[in-house]
């Protein structure tokens, strides 16, 4: 009997999750194990199945992908993570690569793309543009001085960071997170500090121009 590897996708979004299950089981007749809207689910669902990938988004209800990575590099080391997600590459890439997964997918990308992709990562090898592949590379070779002070933050930072651009408080952003008003606030002094901002006004106005141009929400 044909063995046909397992996945389960992660994202907030059931349309979209619809579309790619249905291109995944048709062109590549994986077996899905579930879908997922939030890290709690998708926990849920790896503890239950046996899974060989994963398909996660970066934005997701409770916290960024990025923990849901690293949650699954730990406790569940032999799935496979494969990032697809709207969110620019060339700052989201690297740091999900440095998280556990093994590729970074745009969600724009033609389904021929995702497709590659996903053949890649099963097989255990690095799926990126080949944008990202260079970028990294010269990043070893020569060093990686990024122009964009963004990348300056910490995974958590960049959280924070992304929730004061979308309007958020202290308060509702310490809720979404499960942290502490106090350590919300710590964090927003050191966005401050690495942006080089003198106010939490200027930090909003900046993070709200961000959102703007860059994620385009």
């Amino acid at each position: 009997m044909a063995f046909y590897p397992s996945f389960i996708i992660v994202d907030d979004h059931p349309l979209y999750r619809q579309g790619v299950v249905t291109l995944v089981q048709q062109e590549l007749n994986l077996k899905l194990e579930g879908e997922a809207g939030s890290i709690t689910e998708a926990l849920e669902l790896l503890s239950q199945r046996r899974v060989d990938l994963a398909i996660i988004d970066i934005s997701l209800q409770e916290k960024s992908g990025l923990e849901l990575i690293k949650i699954i590099k730990n406790d569940y080391p032999q799935v496979k993570v494969l990032v697809v997600s709207m969110h620019e590459e060339s700052l989201y890439g690297e740091r999900a690569l440095a998280a556990g997964a093994l590729g970074y997918v745009m969600k724009h990308e033609r389904p021929e793309v995702l497709l590659n992709a996903i053949r890649t990562v099963l097989d255990g090898r690095i799926a990126v543009s080949d944008h990202l592949r260079d970028r990294m590379l010269s990043g070893i070779v020569g060093g990686h001085a990024s122009k964009d002070p963004i990348e300056r933050l910490s995974d958590r930072e960049l959280e924070v960071f992304r929730l004061i651009g979308k309007g958020y408080s202290a308060a509702e952003i310490a809720e979404a997170l499960h942290l502490s008003v106090k350590t919300i606030n710590a964090y927003r002094d050191h966005i401050k500090e690495k942006l080089n901002l003198s106010s939490a006004s200027d930090l909003r106005r900046y993070a709200v121009d961000w959102i703007a141009s860059r994620e385009r929400l």
